[in-house]
């Protein structure tokens, strides 16, 4: 992808967290960026940010749990700057507590955001590109899509759900000779808002895993797997642990997580208990891509760093293996 994309792309969940770091990444390469979430507050400012950087932007309310405004929000998009290049569908909600402690309409509604919004956004990119033979659609998905982790069963489970969903459709997509693009992007712990506002019932306040990881790092990686040709991209090293560990030792992890996995996700302090929460409604504050874990949280993979620059570092080291065998045998 060009330094000066020029690309129309639309984000989901673009208010907050990993969405609005991949929104201003875009942004910063001249691209127009259609802004999904529900908070109208935080969407504008997006907007603003992304016209600072140089992009274009169009903030778009919209829950994605509903098909017919997704639907309308990709209608609009392309009535305000013609085709779309590439969708992002990223927007989530979660609860944190024991699968015995959520309700059924706790467990429907983050299933509808997390799973669904990808299935309606998914659909909406696909009813345009196909037609035109063109695009590429980048779901955000986690280490927790293979190796799922107690106290976070309705996301791991929409996670899952999302890998096989669109591995179903990538099988179509090669049956159709389409020339339109599906990737995955797996996503280590993100230091991001949804510890501070998502539904929890644990004790104490809910954290990422560590090792814990800036947004603007995922948003490297998804920025990147948007002008690629890649079928998944993992981003951490402890992604790789997590989604190989799975296939080595599946019951292994069980147990360690079943006796570690709910410190691992609770910091000291309890949780307030007048906390609000995002599950069925937005919450209104300052949030942005980041969020309270920025001094435990790295800015920089080196994992990912090189696999975002494998086609590079491979050239570059068969071009000194090719220097190193010619003096070997010049001087031989």
């Amino acid at each position: 992808m060009s330094k000066r994309s020029n690309r129309v792309v639309v984000v989901t969940g673009a208010s907050a967290g990993v969405g609005r770091a991949v929104a201003r990444e875009f942004g910063r390469h001249g691209a127009s960026v259609g802004l999904i979430a529900r908070d109208k507050d935080r969407l504008e400012t997006a907007r603003r940010e992304i016209e600072d950087l140089g992009g274009r932007a169009l903030a778009l309310p919209t829950d994605v749990a509903d098909a017919d405004q997704v639907e309308r929000a990709a209608r609009q998009v392309e009535e305000q700057w013609g085709p779309m290049d590439v969708w992002i569908n990223n927007a989530m909600t979660t609860i944190f507590a024991p699968v015995s402690e959520i309700r059924p309409d706790e467990f429907k509604r983050a299933t509808e955001v997390t799973y669904l919004g990808c299935v309606y956004g998914t659909m909406a990119a696909l009813k345009r590109m196909l037609p035109r033979d063109r695009g590429a659609i980048v779901q955000v998905g986690s280490a927790l899509a293979y190796r799922s982790i107690p106290l976070q069963a309705p996301y791991c489970g929409a996670k899952h759900a999302i890998v096989g969903f669109t591995d179903s459709l990538r099988c179509e997509l090669i049956h159709n000779r389409s020339k339109v693009h599906l990737t995955v992007v797996h996503l280590p712990a993100m230091n991001t808002p949804q510890f501070s506002w998502c539904r929890t019932r644990l004790p104490r306040h809910p954290q990422p895993v560590p090792p814990i990881f800036e947004p603007e790092v995922a948003a490297r990686a998804i920025y990147y797997a948007a002008g690629q040709r890649r079928r998944e991209i993992f981003v951490g090293a402890p992604t790789v642990t997590a989604i190989y560990g799975q296939d080595i030792a599946p019951a292994f992890a069980d147990r360690y997580l079943g006796a570690r996995g709910y410190a691992s996700q609770q910091t000291s302090q309890p949780v307030a208990p007048d906390r609000p929460d995002n599950l069925f409604h937005p919450v209104p504050g300052d949030y942005a891509a980041r969020g309270i874990f920025t001094q435990q949280a790295k800015s920089f993979s080196l994992q990912s760093w090189l696999d975002l620059h494998r086609s590079p570092l491979a050239a570059a080291a068969a071009a000194l293996l090719s220097a190193g065998i010619f003096l070997w045998r010049r001087h031989a």
